[in-house]
């Protein structure tokens, strides 16, 4: 189990470059809220911006352009030396959003974006590349019944329905991934990648009268995990499917389609919502000597309040997965094995938003806990803290944050006698999006 008093620092040189990470990041923000002024009047000259990246012959007919950019700078404690390395860089995201509509029923959404975008170096798998990450084709009819269908993300859990841009932190995902999300490609020996698969989803809400609020709903089929009849665990072509239900017991959510937010920084008011997701294919994990089903559950709660005499907001993400692999430890072993996440996972995380604005923007500071309970593997657990500053909610925003577990080491490998140390880490993050 995790030890607080591992959090003490006694290396000297690792203590004074935590005086510099600190340092470094007030100084980051006492840019920004230096030239406030010089922002503001930025604001009024970009403002125009928007208009021009969407044109339109009416307001059921329109075609829209935007992007997103998201970015950090790491620095990560040396296991034998316990100061910390000189840093590097990572580019996260960098995207380009492409929707429009072609009459109050018939849309289209296509993004695109640097996929392993760090993966430049001769040798490295899987390549760097930038390519299409979604292409929905959508049909709309009321709030009640909606058909996607296309490459898009599979309706699961809320980590995944408000993707990168869409979270409450930066570095948001933690818990083992579902299929579409655990592979890194398409075709024979993938799932999908980066969340999405090519398949149909149906989705809509209502409000059921029996308790106040609103139910929503996702179900969705799709490719899911293909191989080949020689390797593999899924010879026979079995399709994935996958849903999601959702009820809001305060404010209803508004988001496009069946994806969601993890925070609204109070701009929805009161938000209670409860949900439920699962995912199966059959001879959906493992190899092909060494096979079995993939059954994953999920549940996640979003509690946001929006603290009375403007006293700022409090939000509270949680989130449980229970996954289920029983493919044999044999399979580690196999080239083709496919191997997900056998066990159980939970994280949580408490953000308070200051209401006075500072600068350009607000303060949020927040702590969060994860712990992953692989069956057949070590477990590992990560505390995080750190401090958000959000300049215009999800299209602008600098977070600083600690990292302390063994989550990084030991990765995504479940097999047998996994282990690695337990490293503290330093990040400085941002994210752009128009």
């Amino acid at each position: 189990m995790f030890d607080p008093r591992s959090f003490h620092i006694s290396n000297k040189k690792l203590r004074k470059q935590v005086w510099i990470w600190f340092f470094l990041t007030t100084l980051l923000i006492s840019v920004f809220l230096l030239s406030a002024s010089k922002a503001h009047s930025m604001a009024g000259a970009t403002a125009p911006i928007k208009k021009m990246l969407r044109v339109e012959t009416n307001e059921n007919r329109w075609i829209s352009l935007g992007a997103g950019y998201r970015g950090t700078g790491l620095w990560t404690e040396n296991p034998n030396s316990g100061n910390l390395n000189d840093g590097a860089y990572s580019n996260d995201n960098a995207r380009l959003y492409l929707n429009g509509q072609f009459n109050q029923h018939f849309k289209f959404e296509v993004n695109t974006e640097c996929f392993f975008c760090n993966n430049t170096a001769s040798g490295e798998n899987p390549k760097m590349s930038y390519n299409i990450l979604d292409a929905i084709v959508k049909f709309e009819y009321n709030r009640y019944f909606n058909i996607w269908g296309g490459r898009m993300l599979a309706p699961t859990e809320r980590g995944e329905l408000s993707g990168p841009f869409f979270q409450a932190t930066h570095d948001a995902f933690k818990t083992p991934f579902f299929s579409q999300d655990f592979s890194t490609k398409f075709g024979e020996g993938g799932a999908g990648r980066y969340g999405r698969d090519d398949g149909v989803t149906f989705w809509g809400n209502a409000e059921p009268g029996i308790i106040p609020g609103t139910l929503g709903y996702a179900v969705g089929v799709f490719r899911g995990l293909e191989s080949s009849k020689t390797a593999g665990p899924n010879p026979g072509g079995t399709i994935l499917t996958a849903a999601r239900v959702t009820y809001n017991f305060l404010n209803p959510e508004k988001n496009p389609g069946y994806y969601t937010s993890s925070t609204y920084y109070g701009k929805a008011g009161d938000i209670l919502a409860l949900a439920f997701g699962m995912s199966y294919q059959k001879n959906g994990a493992g190899s092909f000597t060494n096979r079995s089903d993939f059954l994953g559950f999920t549940g996640d709660l979003l509690f946001e309040k929006v603290l009375p005499r403007n006293m700022g907001v409090t939000t509270l993400n949680a989130e449980y997965k229970q996954f289920y692999a029983n493919y044999s430890t044999a399979a580690f072993s196999d080239r083709d094995c496919f191997c997900m996440f056998d066990g159980k996972s939970w994280t949580v995380t408490g953000l308070y938003m200051f209401p006075t604005k500072i600068g350009i923007g607000h303060f949020q500071p927040y702590g969060r806990f994860t712990s992953v309970q692989p069956n057949v593997s070590s477990n590992r657990e990560e505390i995080e803290t750190g401090l958000n500053y959000i300049i215009d909610g999800f299209n602008a925003r600098i977070s600083a944050y600690y990292q302390h577990g063994d989550l990084l080491m030991k990765g995504l490998n479940y097999a047998p006698g996994i282990s690695g140390p337990t490293l503290d880490v330093f990040k400085i993050s941002f994210q752009l999006q128009i």
